[in-house]
């Protein structure tokens, strides 16, 4: 199947930034007695705290407040220390490679913020890949929402039915339904646990990506 543009979701998708971001919280429920089984964090990834919060979660199981900004802090430095050899996902580079030599239109949707995702593209030298990037802040709402990936198809002057999503979470696979587009699952171990039904198709890996 070909398509105008392919459109990649970041965290999980091009880099493997969502399990440091999960032990990191693992840690801190542990620390204060308490498990954070994968099937209960997934339901903020893609998205934010507004569709699930373990902060709200932790307090509601332990009925104690915290100083979330110290302990913001303290798991910000785990995760950029767990990150620091971080590299692109395996078959990114290469999926990537071919895709900008056929032409096709690419473009970065998530809900993270710029800071974040341009941080990472220029770390790792993808951002001149994508003739767009579309952040936290560039529409109204962000995932579950399909408002990100509209913005991007209306950079790229696509319509929504031509293009691919590609995703790593449910909340992701469902605004990108939303959206209208065509939409493969790409889960990681992260996200394994999660059931992509609603998803077009569901590949192991980028490397398994035939276009």
């Amino acid at each position: 199947m070909r398509f105008s543009a392919v459109l990649f979701d970041f965290d999980g998708v091009l880099v493997d930034t969502e399990w440091a971001i999960y032990e990191a919280w693992h840690r801190t429920f542990q620390g204060n007695g308490h498990p954070l089984p994968l099937e209960t964090y997934t339901q903020c990834i893609g998205s934010d705290f507004d569709t699930w919060s373990p902060k709200t979660h932790l307090e509601q199981l332990t009925g104690r407040s915290f100083d979330w900004h110290q302990l913001d802090e303290a798991r910000q430095i785990e995760i950029r220390r767990d990150l620091e050899q971080a590299g692109p996902m395996p078959g990114v580079v290469a999926l990537l490679e071919k895709l900008k030599a056929a032409g096709t239109p690419l473009a970065v949707v998530s809900s993270s913020s710029h800071f974040w995702v341009d941080g990472w593209l220029e770390k790792l030298r993808l951002m001149p890949y994508f003739d767009t990037v579309v952040c936290r802040g560039d529409a109204p709402r962000i995932k579950p929402a399909p408002d990100l990936w509209l913005e991007a198809i209306r950079r790229l002057g696509l319509p929504a039915g031509e293009c691919l999503a590609i995703e790593d979470s449910l909340n992701g696979v469902k605004s990108a339904k939303a959206a209208g587009l065509n939409v493969w699952a790409v889960p990681n171990r992260t996200t394994a646990c999660l059931d992509f039904s609603l998803a077009d198709s569901v590949i192991p890996s980028l490397e398994a990506v035939t276009l």
